[in-house]
């Protein structure tokens, strides 16, 4: 199982947000894990600018989106900052795109939110021409008519993986993209409904074997501070309540909500979870640090012993 770490959804104004990825990015990579993994929050920076910069500054580590609403851009505006980002970065880009929700899509975007299945499947396949390194998309479907020269190509193979939480979801993204990004699936969730039912569809297509990204919180703590740390992550990170797709996900796994999902103790029950995803059927474990504390400087001195936490139990599953 690979291991990587999630960066820019936290406060901050853009000029320091945009050095400080660059530093996580940089520091990721000398630590030795991975995968970067850049979520797009409605609020925040944009994901894929976060890669390019990012990719100017390390050489080895895969920058993946995690992941970007494909309702927000046509599908060749997306192919084409994306190849930009892929190129920045020296090939290491993987796109994560998904549906995302109703709150985001309908509510925040003001665009219909109607038979999301349908809609990105017909986006993958306008999507994928555009990364193919065709002189000209051309694609007719039921959402698009795209006759659209693009004489720009990737470096090199770009790989696509798709956020899929329900059935449905889960055969499209094994059907037609490299495999799925994940939130709010615990153990359970991936070995029981994700894996069989995206490596089943992967299989039937004739596709390799998807991958399967999983992003969980972890707060390295004392036995005591555990209730803490959860409670910490179901303020901060809690979106189930108002997202039914998180909702449906959550019903496949033992866990109630995020505080449920979050890898909180010592080093030695942080690395159980972790193995406990892997035997799951997790590839690609995607770490979002969570620190406790009462005031900045005790946060930051518990991210940072996190962090150094999770590297050093990154390389047991290399």
């Amino acid at each position: 199982m690979r291991v990587g770490v999630m960066s820019g959804p936290e406060r901050g104004d853009a000029a320091h947000k945009a050095a400080r990825m660059v530093d996580d990015a940089r520091w990721a990579e000398e630590a030795g894990f991975d995968t970067v993994w850049v979520p797009q929050v409605p609020t925040d920076f944009d994901a894929l600018t976060a890669v390019s910069l990012m990719g100017q500054a390390t050489s080895r580590i895969e920058l993946g989106t995690a992941v970007v609403p494909v309702h927000a851009q046509h599908p060749i505006t997306l192919a084409r900052q994306a190849i930009s980002a892929h190129a920045a970065a020296g090939g290491r880009l993987t796109l994560g795109v998904g549906a995302s929700h109703h709150w985001i899509v309908r509510d925040m975007l003001g665009i219909p939110y109607e038979k999301p299945a349908t809609y990105i499947r017909a986006y993958l396949e306008v999507l994928t021409a555009a990364l193919s390194g065709t002189d000209t998309v051309d694609v007719e479907n039921e959402i698009f008519r795209v006759h659209n020269p693009l004489t720009l190509a990737p470096v090199s193979p770009l790989p696509v993986l798709m956020a899929a939480l329900g059935p449905a979801m889960l055969r499209i993204a094994g059907r037609h993209t490299g495999g799925t990004v994940l939130w709010m699936a615990d153990e359970r969730a991936v070995a029981e409904h994700v894996a069989p039912t995206i490596t089943r569809a992967a299989k039937e297509a004739g596709r390799p074997a998807p991958r399967i990204a999983a992003g969980i919180p972890v707060c390295l703590c004392a036995p005591h501070e555990v209730d803490a740390a959860r409670e910490r992550a179901n303020r901060i990170l809690g979106e189930a309540e108002i997202s039914p797709n998180y909702q449906r996900l959550l019903e496949y796994g033992e866990a109630r909500d995020v505080g449920d999902l979050c890898a909180a103790g010592d080093e030695a029950a942080i690395a159980a979870r972790f193995k406990r995803f892997a035997d799951a059927g997790t590839t690609d474990l995607s770490v979002r640090l969570l620190p406790i504390g009462s005031g900045r400087d005790e946060l930051v001195a518990s991210k940072l012993r996190t962090r150094d936490a999770v590297a050093a139990i990154a390389a047991e599953f290399r």
